[in-house]
């Protein structure tokens, strides 16, 4: 029973890692899809859509990308945590010396964004920004300098739906927030001498 139990914690300690990879590499492929919308525009200058369409497309697609974000860090730090619960399993504290000590260190906070997914994050933030600014620089900024000029709600489409996505993606961070949180307070694993807590700041 002691070996199927070391067999089994070994193969889910791989799993856990081959897990997080999938996730990051996930990130990834929505950074080339995010890039590849800019086409997006091209179909503007031929007049087949709307610059007001191919804006509010972006704000949607940028939205998509964070939601992949805030979802992958979840699953990063959730398996981060699984594993160094593992690893305290079968490491012992004079080992944080001899091998690694980050198995010994209090889980990372929930919420925390690892260094690679916060470029993303910032990534898919700025691409909303710089489609909104420049929709309001050509779409928006006119109507100030021409009196009479109709009120056009398409126009403003965009800014409605991005205050619609970000209001969306806030209540699913904080969702995924509380499910770290949950981990953090149902497994906090084998307690080290050198863990005097459960969280870490980010």
């Amino acid at each position: 029973m002691a070996d199927d139990r070391t067999e089994f914690l070994l193969r889910m300690y791989t799993e856990m890692w081959n897990n997080i990879n999938r996730h990051l590499t996930v990130v990834w492929q929505s950074v080339g899809v995010l890039a590849g919308a800019f086409a997006i525009f091209a179909l503007v200058e031929k007049q087949t859509i709307t610059l007001d369409v191919a804006t509010a497309l972006m704000v949607v697609i940028a939205t998509w990308h964070l939601g992949h974000v805030y979802d992958a860090n979840t699953w990063f730090n959730r398996n981060l945590g699984i594993i160094a619960n593992i690893e305290r399993l079968f490491l012992k504290e004079e080992d944080t010396k001899n091998i690694q000590f980050y198995f010994a260190e209090p889980h990372r906070k929930a919420g925390s964004l690892v260094s690679h997914l916060t470029v993303q994050r910032n990534f898919g933030y700025a691409i909303a920004a710089l489609v909104l600014v420049y929709h309001f620089s050509i779409r928006i900024l006119p109507l100030f300098h021409k009196q009479g000029s109709p009120r056009e709600f398409q126009r403003f489409a965009p800014y409605v739906l991005a205050i619609v996505c970000w209001l969306w993606l806030e209540a699913y961070r904080r969702s995924q927030i509380e499910k770290q949180k949950e981990f953090l307070t149902k497994s906090p694993g084998v307690e080290l001498s050198e863990s005097k807590s459960t969280t870490i700041s980010s």
